[in-house]
C-alpha cells in the first residue's frame, strides 16, 4: 500500500526532528568531554595536592615527636645534673661540717692557718 502525501510529510518531519536532536546531543558530548577531561584531570591534581600535604603533615609530626624526645632527654641530664650537683654540695656541707666539729673536739680553730707558697729550697 503506498503512502500519502501527508504520511511522507509526516515521516519527513519526524526525520528531521530526529537529526536535529542528534546533533545537539552531539555538540553536547563534544563540548562536555572537554569538560569532563579537565574535571577529571583538576581531581587527579587535587587528590595529588591532597596526599602531597598529608605526606608533609606527616613529617612535620614526626620531627615535633623527635624534637619532644630530645628535649626531654634534655631536660632529663638538666635533672640528673642538678640532683648531682646538689648530692656533692650536700657531701661538701657535711665534710665541712665533719671537719669543724673534728677540730672543736680537739680544741683546734675553725678555721685552718693559709699554707705558705713553697719556694723549694730547702732550709737545713
Amino acid at each position: 500500500m503506498a503512502q500519502t502525501k501527508a504520511q511522507r510529510s509526516a515521516a519527513a518531519k519526524k526525520a528531521a526532528a530526529t537529526r536535529a536532536r542528534n546533533r545537539q546531543q552531539a555538540e553536547a558530548q563534544a563540548s562536555a568531554g572537554g569538560k569532563k577531561a579537565a574535571a577529571k584531570r583538576q581531581d587527579k591534581q587535587a587528590k595529588q595536592a591532597a596526599g602531597q600535604a598529608k605526606q608533609a603533615a606527616g613529617q612535620a609530626k614526626q620531627a615535633a615527636g623527635q624534637a619532644k624526645r630530645a628535649a626531654g632527654t634534655v631536660v632529663k641530664e638538666g635533672k640528673a645534673a642538678l640532683r648531682a650537683t646538689a648530692k656533692a654540695a650536700g657531701a661538701a656541707g657535711k665534710a665541712a661540717a665533719n671537719r669543724a666539729s673534728a677540730n672543736q673536739a680537739q680544741g683546734k680553730r675553725a678555721a685552718a692557718k693559709p699554707s705558705r707558697a713553697r719556694t723549694g729550697t730547702r732550709k737545713k
